[in-house]
């Protein structure tokens, strides 16, 4: 498979990483709208640099990386699709949900595989975390604790504290744990995709209206199920998920990133009858090289919305994010109150 990848960041160079130690994928060229960065990242990965308009319309690539800000994701996302290529487009998909679906929108015309970036989804150990609640191992679903946040410094220069580039927790990492949350509930309910009906929120603005923090309770379709969120990028929190039945718990210490932030990847699973089990998930790729080995696989099976994330599955997402920024009142160029 030849990527192309749009962007020059750090999560671009994790992707042109595991693009590189993929069983078969190869980095063709790299687009970035700085001449120098450009030529520097790559030489380094050994991939052609050009612009992004290079990229979307070179005949040598196949699937196309979009690791750029959010709000340049709907434009090149759908760029992509329209000249034919694959794309695997970074979390979250877009800004909001009408931006998710004009990508959708355009990666069905164009008969071309689109998906989000939620690399967790790519790793076994989420697919046991799902056996477990579709087999009631915990009994009946009750309720989901997920949490993912970090101090990302005060650095006013970051992109995370810039609302013109999409900044703030909840697009950066709310997101996973609304991911999660869908996910879950979708399994204990044997559907494909549950949305959220309402969404409770608070939290912590700057002075430019970016979120650094927030917690929110999520309330689901599917037997009104509870989630319970929370996420920063001003403070470091335990980032874990634990799911409640009515016959037990799951506990999961490193649900985002399995094995690659000090932690080992392992789930606890805990009958309220006292019993205790550790279930093991080995770690012998990296979780990134494994999203991109699963990509490289669905292309060449002609996937075009894969079960690991579908395409209903990340709008649904987007609706619920749309639902926890309004609560907020965090909102982007073109959104009322911006």
């Amino acid at each position: 498979m030849r990527w192309g990848i749009l962007g020059t960041g750090k999560i671009a160079r994790i992707l042109a990483t595991a693009i590189k130690e993929s069983d078969d994928g190869v980095l063709a060229v790299v687009g970035s709208r700085d001449p120098e960065r450009v030529e520097t990242f790559a030489a380094e990965f050994g991939a052609r640099p050009a612009s992004y308009d290079a990229v979307v319309e070179d005949p040598d690539v196949d699937l196309v990386y979009v690791g750029i800000h959010h709000p340049l994701h709907r434009e090149w996302a759908i760029r992509a699709a329209e000249a034919g290529k694959h794309v695997l487009c970074e979390k979250p998909m877009a800004l909001r949900y009408d931006d998710a679906a004009a990508i959708v929108d355009a990666a069905g015309r164009n008969d071309v595989l689109l998906l989000e970036a939620f690399a967790y989804r790519f790793h076994p150990q989420t697919e046991v975390i799902v056996d477990l609640v579709r087999s009631k191992r915990i009994g009946e679903l009750r309720l989901i604790d997920a949490t993912f946040g970090y101090d990302a410094g005060p650095d006013p220069g970051n992109y995370l504290h810039d609302r013109a580039l999409g900044g703030g927790a909840i697009l950066d990492v709310g997101c996973y744990t609304t991911s999660m949350a869908h996910r879950v509930f979708a399994a204990a309910a044997g559907v494909p995709t549950v949305e959220t009906v309402e969404v409770l929120a608070a939290g912590r603005l700057n002075e430019s209206g970016i979120d650094l923090a927030s917690a929110a309770t999520l309330v689901f379709e599917a037997n009104r199920g509870l989630a319970r969120v929370a996420c920063a990028i001003d403070t470091n929190l335990e980032s874990t998920v634990r799911i409640y039945g009515s016959d037990g718990r799951i506990t999961v210490e490193s649900p985002w990133l399995p094995g690659r932030i000090g932690k080992t990847a392992s789930i606890t699973v805990e009958q309220w009858d006292g019993s205790v089990d550790v279930v093991e998930i080995p770690v012998e790729t990296e979780v990134y090289t494994v999203e991109v080995n699963a990509v490289n696989g669905f292309v060449h099976k002609r996937e075009r919305s894969p079960r690991v994330m579908t395409w209903e599955d990340s709008l649904a997402n987007l609706r619920t994010l749309d639902r926890w920024r309004a609560m907020m009142g965090v909102h982007y160029a073109g959104e009322p109150g911006s």
